[in-house]
């Protein structure tokens, strides 16, 4: 093997490793304090904000928004993503700490948040959907799956009607946050979700 074939080879691996090296903790921490920021925007804006909006309201260049969302499209994605894992884990997360039927309550508070978002950036969400970016199909089965487990367990504890669906519990939510929106209509929300929490319960 030739010098110019080893010095090659070990171009390449350091380029692996470097490629495959994490990013530094203050990077991610960054990103992470972006994405919040992001969501809280998304979420209390009555229409698509700019990226220099986003960039404003977290204090930061909008050159450091673009280096770690290089478009719109990158940040609003990893900002519907993260919204689907905090509404599946969040699901798994509070069985284990509260009753099924407070569990139940909780998570609906966290749909409504999601719905929120996804709001502020519905232009783009639509685009990515349509042009096959993001896969809407397999984000209603997490999210169904997450309400089944719900549901499940509060059927066992005699916390929540056996009767009634995911699809069904899903539906109502949509319906009352269409009505209801978040967050200029907080209290009517939760009063309707409280509404919505005592049909779910089995007759006495």
């Amino acid at each position: 093997m030739s010098d110019r074939n080893i010095n090659g080879a070990r171009s390449v691996s350091a380029s692996a490793r470097t490629e495959a090296r994490p990013p530094r903790a203050d990077a991610a921490r960054n990103r992470e304090q972006l994405l919040a920021v992001a969501t809280r925007v998304f979420m209390a804006a009555g229409k698509e904000p700019s990226m220099r909006a986003i960039a404003q309201e977290a204090g930061v260049g909008i050159a450091t928004l673009y280096r770690h969302f290089p478009t719109r499209e990158s940040l609003v994605d990893a900002v519907y993503q993260d919204q689907v894992e905090r509404l599946t884990a969040g699901a798994r997360d509070l069985l284990a700490e509260v009753s099924p039927a407070t569990a139940m309550r909780r998570w609906m508070d966290l749909f409504g948040d999601w719905i929120a978002t996804k709001n502020g950036m519905l232009d783009t969400l639509l685009a990515m959907i349509d042009a096959g970016e993001i896969a809407h199909a397999r984000t209603r089965t997490e999210l169904l799956t997450a309400l089944t487990a719900l549901l499940d367990a509060g059927r066992a504890a005699g916390d929540l009607r056996a009767d009634v669906t995911a699809e069904d519990v899903a539906a109502a939510l949509i319906g009352v946050f269409t009505v209801a929106p978040r967050p200029a209509s907080e209290a009517r929300a939760a009063r309707l979700l409280d509404l919505l929490m005592d049909g779910l319960r089995p007759a006495r």
